[in-house]
Parts: structure tokens; C-alpha cells; sequence
């Protein structure tokens, strides 16, 4: 399987200039726990809620101040045609828990520790599923009303 199939795209991204309140804003108006940085279309950087919470806001800084100023600017990206054993090999290597995904040298989305388990998750789901329903003798869900409880 490859990072493009599990990856989240488009990435949300913010310019460097943009006001740390803005980029909060933009995070939780999209739901995610970063955001990369990008000028010209090149990816310049990532900065995640933590960030925000150690180094910026939650650190003293101005609301007003660009997000450059605590951004990781060294960041590890993977390929989208890459293997998801790539992506976590590159998780354990380098100790993070979200990576940029580059087509060539193009941003197309972001893939998350998140992001594979829950591709594990569903393959699980998906091999159990048929033995699980196979062991039941009943489906799950509330037993009916007229029948008593199960008690032990």
C-alpha cells in the first residue's frame, strides 16, 4: 500500500508571515493538529498544536507574531508513491508523529501516526469481521427487550 492511499490531502498550509492566532484559527477550523508552511510553493516548514502551546501562544509570544518564528524549519518528508512501511520506518527513525507527503517536489498532504493506525485498524476489522460474526450467535448491539440479561 502506498502513503498516497492513507495520507490526508490537501495538506492545510499557511505563508511563514501568518500570525500565530490565525494559524490556530485555521487549525481548528480544519480540524487537524498542523499545519505546514509553505512560500512559494515550497514547503518551508511545519508547526503543530504543541508549537503553538510550548514556543508560541502558551510561550508569552504575541498573537501577531509570524509563524516562522516557531516553526520547525528541518523537516522530514516521505514520497506519496512510497511503501507505508517507509512512512513507518521514517516514524521510528526520526520521532514524529506527522510527515509531509511530496509528489517530486510538490505538496500533496500529510500522512499521521493517526493516519496508519487507523489503516490497521480497518485491515483488522476487515480480517475479524467475517470470523467474529462467524463465533456470535447473536449479532452485537442490545439484547432484545423481551429476553433477560445475560448474568453471570
Amino acid at each position: 500500500m502506498k502513503v498516497s492511499e492513507v495520507m490526508t490531502a490537501p495538506p492545510v498550509t499557511v505563508a511563514p508571515h501568518v500570525p500565530l492566532l490565525q494559524v490556530t484559527r485555521r487549525m481548528a477550523e480544519s480540524g487537524v493538529g498542523s499545519v505546514l508552511v509553505v512560500e512559494d510553493e515550497t514547503l518551508r516548514g511545519i508547526v503543530t498544536d504543541r508549537d503553538l502551546a510550548v514556543r508560541g501562544l502558551g510561550g508569552g509570544l504575541d498573537p501577531d507574531t509570524p509563524v516562522e518564528a516557531v516553526m520547525s524549519a528541518h523537516v522530514v518528508t516521505v514520497d506519496a508513491l512510497d511503501d507505508v512501511q517507509a512512512a513507518y520506518r521514517t516514524f521510528r527513525r526520526v520521532g514524529v508523529r506527522r510527515l509531509p507527503v511530496l509528489d517530486g517536489q510538490l505538496l500533496v498532504g500529510v500522512v499521521t501516526v493517526d493516519d496508519l493506525l487507523l489503516d490497521v485498524f480497518r485491515r483488522l476489522a476487515d480480517l475479524l469481521g467475517p470470523v467474529a460474526w462467524s463465533v456470535l450467535q447473536e449479532p452485537p448491539g442490545p439484547p432484545d427487550a423481551d429476553r433477560a440479561p445475560y448474568v453471570r
